[in-house]
């Protein structure tokens, strides 16, 4: 399958390109959606999200991520999210309404524990969960890319948010500052051990010796669709990765959206590998 193909816009208004939405039985463009103030999910960072990739107009590995966000769900203790059936009905509409059937796009999926019926972190009761989605064209990402070890955040092993795809993305925004003033990319993040984990957005892959490696989920990682992908296939083996690589290694951030080569880790530059995509496009077996 293509992937190269130059993307349309969604054009919701004449001559007018907008993103796509769903919320509370509407669709519409962003600027015309609105979430209350006082959701948890705005206020604390109480939701859980999925980002879908759409190849062709086809979403990718839909089921699988439909699993991990209901597992996250009940991790968390949330109610369960809408049901596979109602969510890939309106999947199949969105993709019609934002154009992109014969296109490339992305499906970002919400879940949040709803409206704070009071102040404070404490949870009613009878609050109702809050869902929306947003969709809109896109293209991956293969480029290489030049990463630090970050030294302010670390993964927390023990915590169960780890595991789950949740809404707070602050110590991978902080860890993405640091990369950027350092005139670097990225950044890697090590875990409570001080082992190598994840990137700010991504998991992170190593090929040694013609294995490919990932740090363990019990670790401190998001356990990704594309690297929970490549081990069911007997492609990825789990590892404990050091912080310092080996010669020869190739190394790597993917996520469901990218496979991007790392060329430099702070100071030591890495074997670049020629083909993140055909990789990339194995694990999902087109």
């Amino acid at each position: 399958m293509e992937i190269d193909a130059t993307f349309k816009r969604i054009n919701m208004t004449a001559n007018k390109k907008e993103k796509l939405g769903w919320i509370n039985g509407h669709w519409g463009i962003f600027k015309d959606l609105t979430v209350p103030i006082n959701d948890r999910g705005l206020n604390f960072a109480d939701g859980i999200f999925e980002t879908i990739l759409i190849l062709n107009g086809v979403p990718q590995l839909l089921d699988e991520h439909l699993n991990r966000w209901e597992k996250s769900a009940s991790i968390l203790e949330m109610n369960s999210p809408p049901s596979k059936e109602w969510l890939i009905s309106l999947v199949e509409d969105g993709i019609n309404r934002a154009q992109l059937k014969n296109i490339n796009g992305v499906i970002r999926l919400n879940w949040t524990r709803g409206e704070s019926e009071q102040r404070g972190i404490d949870i009613s009761k009878t609050s109702l969960h809050s869902f929306w989605l947003e969709i809109d064209s896109y293209q991956p990402n293969f480029e290489s890319i030049s990463t630090i070890i970050s030294q302010t955040e670390r993964r927390n092993s023990f915590s169960r948010l780890s595991s789950c795809k949740t809404f707070s993305y602050n110590q991978g925004i902080q860890a993405r500052i640091e990369a950027k003033n350092l005139g670097f990319n990225d950044a890697l993040l090590l875990n409570s051990q001080g082992e190598i984990c994840c990137a700010t957005t991504a998991n992170i892959l190593v090929k040694r010796e013609n294995n490919w490696l990932t740090p363990p989920s019990n670790r401190g990682c998001l356990p990704g669709i594309m690297r929970q992908r490549g081990i069911e296939l007997n492609i990825i083996k789990e590892a404990l990765i050091e912080a310092t690589p080996q010669d020869n290694d190739e190394w790597f951030l993917i996520n469901s959206l990218s496979c991007r080569p790392i060329e430099k880790i702070n100071k030591k530059e890495l074997k670049i590998s020629t083909n993140p995509k055909e990789f990339w496009l194995s694990l999902l077996k087109i």
